[in-house]
C-alpha cells in the first residue's frame, strides 16, 4: 500500500537536483582515474545509472520517473532522462 501523502513540488525538484549532482560526482570520480582518455572529445559517459541519494524515499524517485525525468534500470539504479 502506498502512503497517500502527496510529494511537493519543492522536494521533487530538490530531490531531482541532488540526484544530478551525485550522478555528476560520479562521473567526475570516474573519469579521474588513469586510464580515462581527455584527448578523445567524446563526452560518451560509462556511468549512466547510479542508485539516488537515500535522503529521499523510493516513492520520490517513481514520481521521477512518472514525469519522465528519470528512468528506472536494474537492482534500484536510475538513469538521467534530460541530458
Amino acid at each position: 500500500m502506498s502512503d497517500p501523502t502527496p510529494i511537493s513540488k519543492d522536494d521533487l525538484k530538490a530531490a531531482f537536483k541532488a540526484f544530478k549532482k551525485k550522478l555528476k560526482l560520479t562521473r567526475l570520480d570516474d573519469e579521474s582515474r588513469l586510464n580515462y582518455q581527455p584527448t578523445s572529445g567524446d563526452k560518451t559517459y560509462q556511468i549512466v545509472a547510479i542508485t539516488p541519494p537515500q535522503q529521499y524515499p523510493p516513492k520520490v524517485w517513481e514520481e521521477l520517473v512518472k514525469q519522465g525525468k528519470l528512468k528506472a534500470g536494474k537492482q534500484g539504479m536510475y538513469e538521467l532522462l534530460e541530458e
